[in-house]
């Protein structure tokens, strides 16, 4: 119930003006955001990468209805590639896309151009692009998007999300060769008629949707924080070359496992910089109740 509480909050412009009013202590948003600039954010990714670790980069935002509002998220994603690239971070980098925050609701063709811009110029530098999902109502438009991208990029990766019902049909048309999927349960509140709703439903669709994407001939990235889910995915990956699928985990969230995981597979930590940091921040609350108490603690410690 709390979390259904949270994810609802994360969509309200009236507590976003709340929270984000409150002079919050740079430990609570530190947690989870790895600064409001881009320089913050590589300082981080240059330290992970010296701990073994590969790195997806995510310029927070979304839901634009703003035509300039897209078109500077489109250029932040493209000073970040050259920036990747002008410090030696590129190869093997990805970069994470909202298409919403790109112009997905407004009219025409905007989202699709940003990210063609976008791709080609990952494509140039050694990066890749995955395009993350938001709530149900985008899963159709982002996978034809996908869709006309993969024309021209092939790799551009896909996040999918467990919890909806919809998610294994959607998988069987994503496993063929060379198919980058990032498997998450899901992190948006959705209705019943939809999606999964018990924590031990989402478990169940998580493991039947991670045995299609290991079956096929894609590309497997088991975004995943849950040891039970980790030791399944090892066990199902069996007779896998290990290059052939990765683990991902959310910065600042079990960085000792993802250390532990590096030793042996590719882990990749999904890092999220930016000043639009509410609606991440909430979402990240909603997931475990260990983080909503370090939220409040925060303010008794100040």
């Amino acid at each position: 119930m709390l979390g259904s509480v949270l994810l609802a909050a994360a969509r309200s412009e009236r507590m976003r003006d709340v929270v984000t009013s409150v002079p919050l202590t740079r430990g609570v948003v530190d947690r989870f955001v790895a600064g409001e600039d881009l320089d913050a954010a590589l300082d981080v990714v240059r330290a992970l990468s010296e701990d073994g670790l590969a790195v997806t980069l995510d310029h927070l935002g979304e839901y634009t209805r703003d035509v300039a509002q897209a078109v500077a998220t489109r250029d932040a994603y493209l000073r970040m590639i050259a920036a990747f690239e002008e410090r030696g971070l590129a190869a093997g980098a990805d970069a994470s896309v909202k298409l919403s925050a790109l112009g997905q609701a407004l009219p025409g063709d905007l989202a699709l151009e940003h990210a063609r811009e976008i791709c080609a110029a990952a494509g140039r530098a050694g990066m890749t692009v995955t395009l993350d999902m938001e709530d149900h109502t985008t899963v159709d438009p982002t996978l034809e998007i996908l869709g006309k991208l993969r024309g021209d990029f092939p790799w551009v990766g896909v996040a999918i999300q467990a919890m909806l019902r919809r998610t294994e049909g959607d998988l069987r048309e994503l496993v063929g060769e060379g198919s980058r999927v990032r498997l998450v349960k899901g992190a948006y509140a959705e209705p019943s008629s939809v999606a999964f709703q018990s924590r031990r439903e989402i478990d169940r669709a998580y493991v039947r949707a991670l045995r299609v994407l290991m079956r096929g001939d894609g590309y497997p990235m088991v975004g995943s924080h849950d040891p039970r889910i980790i030791e399944i995915a090892q066990v199902l990956a069996a007779g896998r070359s290990p290059s052939s699928y990765e683990f991902q985990m959310l910065y600042g969230i079990r960085t000792a496992e993802q250390r532990r995981l590096a030793r042996d597979h590719r882990m990749r930590v999904y890092v999220p910089y930016g000043a639009d940091w509410y609606g991440y921040f909430m979402r990240r609350l909603a997931e475990r109740p260990a983080n909503l108490a370090f939220f409040l603690r925060s303010f008794v410690s100040r």
